[in-house]
């Protein structure tokens, strides 16, 4: 009874695959400091998203005035749940804690951070 209990849970999973929930980020760093934050991501971070599951869509920096403050960017998640799990991981991460405190030797980067979670409208081509 248990595994087909288990078989059924798992059939449901595949009937009604979940949809990715996307997360928009946007740093705001302190003058100076974008070409800082843009070498940290290209160099360390993007690798340790991948390690913890956590897909870069993309990263932009705007035009105009915040041009030489922001960085924004879209991460994808299997949940929401696994977001906060997959956020967990990354901050206690070894290799993210040393990138971090070795790259903020000199001040900090970031002045403030803003995440919005997103989830695709019926007709986006991102689910």
């Amino acid at each position: 009874m248990r595994r087909l209990l288990l078989l059924l849970f798992l059939a449901a999973g595949f009937a009604f695959p979940q949809t990715r929930v996307y997360e928009l980020r946007t740093y705001t760093c302190h003058p100076g400091k974008l070409e800082a934050l843009k070498a940290r991501f290209r160099d360390h971070t993007i690798a340790i998203f991948n390690r913890h599951k956590m897909e870069s869509i993309g990263y932009w920096v705007p035009e105009g005035e915040k041009s030489q403050t922001t960085l924004i960017y879209i991460l994808a998640h299997p949940s929401r749940e696994a977001a906060e799990k997959n956020w967990a991981a990354f901050r206690a991460d070894p290799e993210w804690v040393k990138v971090r405190t070795e790259s903020e030797a000199a001040g900090p980067i970031v002045e403030k951070t803003e995440s919005v979670y997103m989830n695709p409208a019926d007709f986006s081509k991102l689910k």
